[in-house]
């Protein structure tokens, strides 16, 4: 098994602890608001603000609990305080803390792994937004060398186009057919998406959110720019403003793609090969108006346009 693949059990690893600690930590936020008498979010895919604020609180409720104490309490020795009251309580409490543990432990020691890497020390570690768990991600999920384009890495991302015109997607017309063999040995066919979902999420929800909110000035200029355009263009400009948002955090991650191709193709020592904007039609990323205008002026005299 390739060093790729190691990396790939420890990645999807860290990030299946994080899932359970959320789901934990949802669970018992609803616990406790029940026994306040409040209500409560039925989601467990996230941990909002009121619920990272609870669970601060019960953190500490614990902690005071635990002081002094060498061992885990038994249920004869427990003894509650106004917040956690119950024997279960500091318990789940426990369980929770335990898994915050193991999750940063796992995530610290990807740290470490992925020194071992050159496109991680010798490119992503640079880039302001890119830390250890998305890198870990990057590295793991995308074969380079199986990634002829920059393009390609757009396709299994589930960052291209689809045939509708429309970002790709999980909608039912977005799924292909694919065939699969069955347990009695026939091959039969099903609906499939045709991307790597895990790997979408990490970049749409995660990397995009991270240039943002750690200002990388880069790629937020190309944010804020290309919003901007969709804001000012004819077909866009009357969208919800969630929708021109997400197109634009969609441009700016394939803006980052390109880049990590063009470095890590370089490192690798494979022939790297130019966008088709650029390659073909000569066109570029963050040209002004004026210029773009005149190239695609220049592309349609030579068409006989």
């Amino acid at each position: 098994m390739s060093d790729r693949n190691n990396l790939r059990l420890i990645v999807r690893g860290s990030y299946d602890i994080q899932k359970l600690r959320i789901q934990m930590g949802n669970r018992i936020v609803r616990n406790f608001k029940a026994k306040l008498g409040q209500e409560a979010s039925e989601s467990e895919d996230a941990l909002t603000p009121e619920a990272k604020d609870l669970l601060k609180n019960l953190r500490i409720s614990y902690k005071k609990l635990m002081d002094g104490l060498t061992s885990f309490p038994t249920p004869a020795k427990f003894k509650g305080n106004e917040v956690i009251s119950n024997y279960t309580e500091l318990c789940l409490l426990n369980q929770y803390i335990e898994l915050e543990k193991s999750e940063a432990s796992h995530f610290r020691k990807l740290g470490n792994i992925l020194e071992e890497f050159p496109i991680y020390t010798e490119y992503l570690k640079g880039v302001k937004g890119v830390g250890p768990a998305m890198a870990g991600v990057i590295i793991s999920e995308i074969d380079i060398h199986k990634s002829k384009y920059s393009s390609s890495i757009w396709k299994y991302a589930g960052l291209d186009v689809a045939e509708d015109g429309k970002g790709r997607s999980m909608k039912s017309e977005h799924l292909v057919d694919v065939e699969y063999e069955a347990k009695d040995g026939s091959i039969k066919t099903k609906k499939s998406i045709t991307f790597n979902p895990f790997l979408k999420s990490k970049l749409m929800g995660v990397l995009s959110g991270s240039f943002m909110k750690l200002n990388n000035k880069k790629y937020r200029k190309i944010y804020d720019d290309y919003k901007h355009r969709l804001e000012n263009h004819a077909i866009y400009k009357d969208d919800t403003p969630g929708h021109r948002n997400n197109m634009a955090k969609r441009y700016m991650i394939k803006m980052f793609i390109i880049e990590l191709y063009e470095q890590w193709r370089e490192i690798e020592g494979l022939e790297c090969f130019r966008p088709y904007h650029e390659a073909k039609l000569g066109l570029h990323h963050h040209q002004s108006k004026e210029e773009l205008q005149k190239q695609i002026d220049d592309l349609k005299k030579k068409l006989g346009a």
